[in-house]
């Protein structure tokens, strides 16, 4: 790179994103609405040197229109078809599909944390602790403990309802 554009470059680090904007303008000829100083560095720099040492020779211009018209180009996502919308929608999860490492409904969890014996029920649709339904073994945790953890660690469940 020719020294004077090397030091060019290496002073619009020092500009303001307003004085990088104005240097924009006079090296493109168009107002850029941007204020981002990285974007506007490296574009500037870019042009400095395009114009000091030659920009795209003909040939990579040429090839690069040709890949351009050669190009699929989407400027806005298909519209799904009403007769195959069915096929891209995901299955959707059972709201009942409990966890493999939970007991099933109506068992207890019994735990001994600090010297005292802990029961949790287990609801269909939740964890009852002291009379109180929790949405999660990790809210009954923190309940518990008084800060977040998680509850299968805590209940030290693993595998299909076992216990370690």
């Amino acid at each position: 790179m020719h020294p004077s554009i090397d030091r060019q470059v290496t002073s619009l680090g020092q500009l303001t994103a307003a004085a990088l904007r104005a240097r924009y303008a006079e090296v493109f000829g168009e107002a850029t609405r941007t204020s981002n100083k990285t974007w506007l560095i490296k574009r500037i720099a870019w042009r400095l040197q395009a114009l000091a040492e030659g920009d795209l020779p003909e040939r990579a211009r040429l090839r690069a229109a040709q890949l351009a018209n050669d190009a699929d180009l989407r400027l806005a996502p298909p519209k799904p078809s009403n007769n195959h919308a069915q096929d891209h929608i995901p299955a959707a999860v059972p709201e009942n599909a409990a966890d493999n490492r939970l007991p099933p409904p109506g068992s207890l969890l019994t735990r001994v944390y600090k010297g005292r014996t802990l029961q949790v029920r287990i609801l269909l649709h939740g964890f009852e602790f002291n009379g109180v339904v929790y949405p999660s073994l990790s809210a009954v945790a923190k309940v518990i403990t008084g800060s977040h953890c998680n509850g299968y660690l805590f209940f030290r469940l693993s595998k299909q309802g076992e216990t370690s």
